[in-house]
């Protein structure tokens, strides 16, 4: 899997993995991190989630990064929003009152360019990698963040029935990505309705990371 995989997929418009409304467990969930009024939250991976879109019209600030230039174009559009744009090194740089969106490679942000979080909101960037390049994943956006808390939502399934992504991310490896730096906290899981395309099972598990 590679950027142009990516790429490809926003080009194509097969993004399935972007939902049309904010995500119900990140609503559930997400006042376990305690966050103040303006908290500033980093949404790796984070499209054109409709997850931004609340997170600011809940007063937060909103740091993201994305590898699709078209996928943060769409975002600021359909946020009605016309960003300064810059470039940062490897990346540019969409900025807008409140938000600041990084594009380009997530492994090319530096914990300078990001500046100060207070969380992470991590629905679809982990389960979009795969296993090979957790590891450092998990480490890079730790570091990012200075192990601010997370909000973490990994889906769980039968590996075999399917190549991802989204892949699979079990409970241990949640532990061993994370648990040596964070304590963990299993909030809950929840049935994919309808499973997998009508295929198969599937849940989704939300973590709290503290």
């Amino acid at each position: 899997m590679d950027r142009d995989f990516w790429h490809r997929k926003w080009a194509s418009k097969e993004i399935g993995f972007h939902e049309g409304a904010a995500n119900p467990l990140m609503l559930a969930h997400l006042g376990r991190l305690g966050l103040a009024p303006g908290s500033r939250v980093f949404v790796p991976l984070c499209g054109k989630s409709l997850d931004v879109h609340w997170l600011l019209a809940q007063g937060y600030r909103v740091a993201g990064v994305e590898l699709s230039q078209l996928a943060v174009d769409q975002l600021f559009a359909d946020l009605g929003v016309t960003p300064e744009v810059s470039v940062a090194a490897q990346l540019l740089h969409y900025r807008a009152p409140g938000i600041d969106i990084f594009v380009g490679d997530l492994f090319a942000l530096s914990a300078s360019m990001l500046g100060a979080v207070d969380a992470v909101y991590d629905r679809a960037a982990l389960v979009a990698l795969p296993e090979a390049m957790r590891a450092r994943y998990a480490a890079h956006v730790g570091a990012l963040a200075a192990r601010a808390p997370q909000l973490l939502i990994c889906y769980q399934y039968e590996q075999a029935l399917m190549a991802g992504p989204p892949f699979s991310v079990g409970d241990d490896e949640v532990r061993q990505r994370y648990g040596h730096a964070y304590a963990l906290t299993l909030l809950g899981k929840t049935e994919v309705a309808g499973g997998f395309k009508g295929r198969f099972a599937a849940r989704e598990a939300v973590w709290l990371l503290t």
